[in-house]
């Protein structure tokens, strides 16, 4: 048995439909330029950027028992280790469609009929054998997992983008490296300004909690200070912002386990989904942790500035 990944996960794993067209989201409709199909899901691309980066990743959600599974294939192409995943006959993927426009927007449609958590009794040697452990909304279907990973000292990062109610609360609470996407966040929490809603989702079980919100930048609080920050989006040219936030998750992970602190963890994951919208895909554009560098050491780099 292989050792276990330093960072793990499961949720979201997809088989995606892209269809490319030449007008905007909003047109109504338009012309085909390019169709292809491309592996996707939050915590599978997550992962794939881990491993793209040079970090050790670790699938831990359902996957089919078929050797020649696609998606497990795929997995072991990108990386990411699977020995440590249940299996069972009836595991399949998220189905989604998603149409892109000429300014890399994109609308997904999907069909998440899946079996999306965990085993129950996924063995604490794995579990707390990792550094991190990745998940998403999908992860109110294995609270006690979560729960158990967060006892064991495992570090948990929530890409949290939709769900109400008991179960998504809390899991927002077992998250200690919370990362949501502003809108979803907004709906979260009733609050409207970045600055309301860093102090609403705050404890002091926290790490950070970062608040995602495409070109206009990244929002953020740090368990070492009490200030709150606002870092730019990189100007970068755009092709496709599918996976853009999964990207950020898995290069937030990676930055974490190398011992990078608040600012330094959001930089870095910042910069590597902008390289990430560059390709097609949530896959094609994965950046290595070179590229990562050379873009931060540029001359136009944005700087973190407070929130006041």
């Amino acid at each position: 048995m292989p050792a276990v990944p330093s960072i793990l996960g499961f949720g979201s794993i997809a088989i995606d439909e892209l269809i490319y067209v030449d007008q905007s989201l909003s047109a109504g409709k338009g012309k085909v330029l390019h169709s292809t199909q491309a592996f996707g899901g939050n915590v599978a691309t997550a992962l794939a950027a881990v491993a793209r980066l040079g970090g050790t990743a670790g699938f831990v959600g359902w996957l089919g028992n078929a050797t020649d599974d696609l998606v497990l294939c795929d997995l072991a192409a990108s990386g990411v280790e699977t020995a440590f995943a249940p299996r069972h006959p009836g595991a399949r993927p998220i189905r989604s469609r998603i149409i892109v426009g000429p300014d890399g927007d994109r609308f997904i449609a999907y069909d998440d009929d899946a079996m999306l958590g965990t085993a129950s009794d996924l063995p604490d040697e794995v579990l707390g054998s990792a550094a991190v452990l990745i998940i998403d909304s999908y992860a109110t279907q294995s609270l006690d997992v979560v729960a158990r990973a967060r006892n064991l000292g495992v570090a948990i990062l929530g890409d949290i983008e939709w769900g109400s109610g008991p179960a998504t609360d809390r899991l927002i609470g077992l998250c200690d490296h919370l990362i949501l996407p502003l809108g979803f966040a907004r709906l979260a929490t009733g609050c409207w300004s970045p600055t309301e809603i860093l102090d609403a989702l705050w404890s002091p079980s926290r790490a950070d909690v970062v608040l995602t919100d495409g070109e206009r930048g990244v929002y953020f609080r740090g368990r070492d200070e009490t200030k709150l920050w606002h870092l730019p989006a990189h100007c970068v040219p755009v092709v496709d912002t599918t996976g853009a936030g999964d990207c950020f998750h898995g290069a937030y992970a990676h930055a974490l386990t190398r011992g990078a602190d608040s600012a330094g963890r959001v930089a870095f994951a910042a910069a590597a989904a902008a390289l990430s919208i560059k390709g097609r895909g949530g896959r094609e554009a994965l950046p290595t942790c070179d590229e990562v560098a050379q873009l931060l050491a540029s001359a136009d780099a944005p700087s973190a500035a407070e929130l006041k």
